[in-house]
């Protein structure tokens, strides 16, 4: 499944696109319009849907798209109800869309929001078209290169990552510390097809990331 948001248009992949096919969508807000410039028909959308012109609320309301309406005065975001919907569905991976480069509060709130992902069986991803980030925890991971993102970076979520090896990337690290606030991990490369993350401790971000395509 993914969800769309109201975030810059330009940073939003083609969703018709391989890449996203067979991907049930939902529209946080404004991201319900920009699904449907798309030609994509979401199957709910979620949000007080303040930033609608009124062109674009009669256009919303001719969709019949299903349609969960809040009140603007609420205690989560368009974005975290849609994203609590659907987790409750159980899906494997959720992608979260026009989350980036807009107003940098609810750009830091989505990075957040991958927390939810900890103790469940859903992946959260967020992904523009120069970026894809994804949240991490204590384990191993055998990751394909992707050679369209040529860089890799990592910051920790927690007070620190302890016991970080990276292996198969241009700046190897065994048994590390990454604290909160630390660039250390900023700018790596991958160096093979698969390269190896792993860590005892703490939640670590893991990001993949191309420069500007989108303007």
């Amino acid at each position: 499944m993914g969800i769309v948001a109201g975030g810059p248009e330009n940073l939003i992949p083609d969703l018709t696109g391989p890449d996203f096919a067979d991907i049930l969508w939902v529209g946080a807000d404004h991201g319900t319009i920009l699904l449907m410039k798309q030609k994509i028909r979401p199957i709910c959308a979620f949000g007080d849907f303040d930033s609608l012109s009124p062109e674009e609320r009669a256009f919303l309301e001719a969709s019949k798209v299903e349609v969960h309406a809040y009140i603007p005065e609420k205690d989560k975001t368009d974005l975290e109800l849609a994203l609590d919907w659907v987790l409750k569905q159980n899906p494997d991976q959720c992608i979260l869309c026009g989350v980036t480069g807009g107003r940098m509060d609810h750009g830091l709130a989505a990075v957040q929001l991958l927390m939810k992902s900890v103790e469940r069986k859903t992946d959260l991803m967020i992904v523009d078209k120069n970026n894809r980030i994804t949240l991490l925890a204590p384990g191993t991971y055998a990751i394909k290169n992707d050679p369209s993102f040529r860089y890799l970076s990592f910051l920790a979520l927690t007070e620190r990552v302890q016991g970080l090896h990276l292996s198969g990337v241009k700046y190897p690290l065994e048994n590390a510390i990454l604290p909160l606030g630390s660039s250390l991990c900023i700018s790596n490369e991958p160096q093979s097809d698969v390269f190896t993350v792993a860590f005892d401790q703490g939640y670590l971000l893991m990001m993949r990331c191309r420069d500007q395509l989108g303007t």
